[in-house]
């Protein structure tokens, strides 16, 4: 029973999914793992909705269903924003390969049972959703907040797909999240920070966590250019 276990373990793990961001799948192994679920947080402006859409289009080009779920953005609004990348997700919301699935946060009753049958129903392989922050405007009560978050994300495991969600780190905040309860939950957490230093920007990756793979844990410079976010140097 332990080599068939071993053997499974194996399988899983050379199961990987590039992330689209040039210089970051060496740092974590190779790429995610399918059926894992990865929290990407950070403060405003360092580019957490960009590093998901990233990618979802590396999906597309691979011929993967995909499915952006947004609680915060109107699907017009992500494909303007996709668009100044060159990303023509319009394209294959057309051919019947992409989806953008805006949900108002205060319509939101069973998001996680709603979030499980669109993905199987479409049969993505990649989904994002950006973002967990928003849960604060629906839920008042902090234990049901944590109860619907911690739902969603066991939800989605076990679907046969890679999932980024997005978190928002409030200003000055040592935590990894608004809530403190999806890095406990997620299987892996990556963090983007922006330093200033003598009024200076710069931007920084870091792998805080990723189960069942060795990764770096240093910090990685990384750039937004006009083709997305680009890892500036790795080991």
């Amino acid at each position: 029973m332990a080599a068939s276990k071993s053997k499974e373990t194996a399988k899983r793990e050379a199961d990987r999914v590039s992330s689209g961001i040039p210089g970051l799948d060496k740092l974590i192994g190779g790429g995610y793992i399918v059926n894992d679920i990865y929290l990407v947080t950070g403060g405003t402006g360092t580019g957490k909705t960009l590093f998901c859409c990233q990618f979802l289009w590396e999906g597309l080009q691979k011929g993967e269903k995909s499915i952006f779920f947004s609680l915060e953005e109107l699907p017009d609004d992500v494909l303007h924003d996709a668009a100044v990348f060159g990303w023509d997700f319009q394209k294959y919301i057309s051919s019947g390969m992409f989806s953008i699935e805006y949900q108002d946060p205060f319509e939101m009753v069973d998001i996680a049972s709603m979030v499980r049958e669109k993905i199987q129903k479409f049969g993505a392989k990649r989904i994002v959703i950006d973002s967990t922050s928003i849960f604060g405007m629906v839920f008042e009560k902090e234990h049901e907040l944590r109860k619907s978050l911690y739902n969603l994300i066991k939800q989605l495991k076990g679907i046969d797909c890679v999932v980024l969600m997005t978190a928002e780190v409030v200003e000055g905040s040592k935590g990894l999240s608004r809530y403190g309860v999806e890095e406990f939950v997620v299987d892996g957490v990556i963090t983007l920070a922006s330093t200033n230093v003598g009024g200076e920007f710069f931007l920084n990756l870091q792998v805080k966590k990723m189960r069942r793979t060795p990764h770096e844990k240093g910090l990685y410079p990384y750039e937004i250019s006009t083709k997305g976010i680009e890892i500036l140097s790795s080991k």
